[in-house]
């Protein structure tokens, strides 16, 4: 297992003008080189192949062609991996003229995705995307690779998988995983019904892939969640309890870590996993300020919010910006993040999940964000009304508290549907005004 020699290039389009433009040729090719080793390929030479114009047959122009399959020839490589989007002829085409498997950065993320899932409903999410990729995709002329992982099957050669399957089978097995998957989504409805019932805020993490999200909520939650030094660690979301230092309970859910040119397949499949985050009441957007690209990072993730889940609302409203990987930083430079978190114009916390400095700022913040959108009540409970008391301890923020012999009057601040769940719990006494 992993013993594929790998080259992998970076097509850089001259005039090109997209987000993607906003990092240089060498770092889309850095982070490619990083996706392909999250699959355990053996990166034998990575390298940036300028075009004045993309070739509708091979992608790049004939010499290209020529030169790099004798270098594919040279260095025994196995796989090509293209960080771009070939059509299923110009993947074809390049098999056939460097004989070795290829696969764009779709199927490469598609495989990534195909060995992390760990839930049903993520390998359900897994399978719907590749098998949406590869409908257009069913002859394989290759047939010199042996199967030699998990995973999808876009890397590891024909084996059992080298089969000519039946568009008609492909099209009714993605029918029966979009129902499935509908299933899935009405279920994660019920849970959030009966979370609003004894309802606790939703905190979400988003931000692009190994910017620090699942080490975040270990240090908050004290959970072990795996997080590791890699691409796409996350992928099936988690969720865990969150005490905040107001005493108010909050719910803190982990998600799938997004990333530049995200493949169209897995947004739609992945939806009901990223309801998650469409339904929090705060947004905590993750980013490695330590990384050159952060801020090319930071709008890859803001698009896909904004245009594939119509968040763009809730990125003014419901965000809370987290600068992460301060310990990466000079002294200057965390005193520079310092500065600029504090002049943002939306909330803003520069930390340290590694170490936990600026945690508790985060905290914090979190408290005063969920604060400013409560509501303030005024209750009036008999000394046999302990449980009461007790849960509006539990679910707000207490400002002011009177003991009488009559009982206790007090003065708490609610989320909106903690507000309505007091309502329901006071019944014909009233709703505790």
């Amino acid at each position: 297992m992993g013993s594929e020699r790998c080259l992998v290039l970076h097509p850089a389009v001259k005039e090109r003008r997209d987000r993607s433009a906003a990092r240089t040729p060498d770092a889309r090719l850095d982070e490619a080189v990083g996706l392909t080793r999250a699959i355990h390929l053996d990166v034998v030479e990575a390298q940036v192949i300028a075009l004045t114009k993309l070739r509708p047959g091979t992608l790049f122009g004939r010499g290209t062609v020529d030169r790099l399959a004798a270098l594919v020839k040279g260095l025994e490589i196995d796989v090509t991996v293209v960080d771009g989007k070939l059509t299923s002829v110009q993947q074809r085409n390049l098999e056939t003229a460097w004989k070795c498997k290829v696969i764009d950065r779709t199927g490469l993320i598609l495989e990534i995705f195909g060995e992390r899932a760990r839930t049903k409903e993520g390998a359900l999410q897994v399978e719907l995307a590749a098998l949406t990729y590869a409908r257009s995709r069913l002859v394989r002329s290759w047939t010199h690779l042996e199967r030699q992982r998990g995973g999808l099957g876009f890397v590891g050669g024909p084996g059992e998988t080298q089969i000519e399957i039946d568009r008609r089978l492909i099209g009714e097995r993605i029918a029966k995983l979009r129902k499935e998957l509908k299933e899935v989504s009405r279920t994660r409805g019920l849970h959030r019904q009966a979370r609003k019932r004894v309802p606790h805020p939703i905190i979400a993490l988003v931000g692009y892939t190994n910017a620090g999200k699942s080490t975040l909520f270990n240090t908050l939650t004290k959970a072990d969640v795996m997080a590791e030094n890699q691409l796409f660690a996350t992928l099936d979301p988690t969720m865990r309890g969150l005490d905040l230092p107001s005493g108010r309970k909050a719910i803190l859910s982990d998600t799938v870590g997004f990333i530049s040119d995200l493949p169209h397949e897995l947004v739609n499949a992945f939806h009901a996993t990223l309801e998650e985050v469409e339904e929090a009441d705060v947004i905590l957007h993750v980013r490695d300020v330590s990384h050159p690209d952060s801020d090319a990072q930071r709008d890859d993730v803001e698009a896909v919010l904004k245009d594939e889940l119509d968040l763009e609302q809730a990125l003014d409203t419901r965000m809370i910006e987290v600068l992460n990987k301060t310990d990466l930083l000079e002294a200057e430079e965390r005193a520079g993040t310092a500065n600029r978190a504090r002049r943002a114009d939306r909330p803003t916390v520069p930390l340290s999940a590694v170490t936990g400095e600026g945690c508790g700022n985060l905290l914090s913040a979190i408290d005063a964000f969920l604060a400013r959108r409560g509501m303030v009540i005024k209750a009036k409970l008999a000394h046999g009304e302990g449980e009461n008391l007790s849960w509006l301890y539990r679910h707000g923020e207490v400002l002011q508290r009177e003991d009488t012999e009559e009982g206790t009057s007090i003065t708490v601040r609610l989320d909106p549907a903690n507000v309505e769940r007091w309502k329901q719990m006071r019944g014909e006494e009233g709703d505790g005004n």
